[in-house]
């Protein structure tokens, strides 16, 4: 039904940046919200920052000030702008979106497939 391709994850230094995307394909939808979450090793999954169809943000406290999230439904992407990134960001993130697919009116969630982020010094 629908596909969520992740890419830009990758390995930085301490205080470096990382951009990462989300593209949704398939059958015609209607996005609701989007967000992204990660899992570190040994740890269970946590939020990091979500937005919704109107543009509001929520963030994770750990996060806020260094993490922008950000959206372009021309695109059906969602995008995680990372900066002055630590080694407790390192994790497999993963975007997720609700939506409604339009021929079925139906609602549901989709994950992507994980993107590896490590910051090391």
């Amino acid at each position: 039904q629908v596909q969520l391709v992740e890419s830009g994850g990758g390995l930085v230094q301490p205080g470096g940046s990382l951009r990462l995307s989300c593209a949704a394909s398939g059958s015609t939808f209607s996005i609701r919200a989007m967000g992204w979450y990660r899992q570190a090793p040994g740890k269970q999954r946590e939020l990091v920052a979500t937005i919704t169809s109107g543009g509001s943000t929520n963030y994770a406290d750990s996060v806020k000030g260094r993490f922008t999230i950000s959206r372009d439904y021309a695109k059906n992407t969602v995008y995680l702008q990372m900066s002055s990134l630590k080694p407790e960001d390192t994790a497999v993130y993963y975007c997720n979106v609700d939506l409604i697919i339009i021929a079925t009116m139906t609602r549901n969630a989709y994950w992507g497939q994980g993107t590896q982020v490590t910051v090391s010094s």
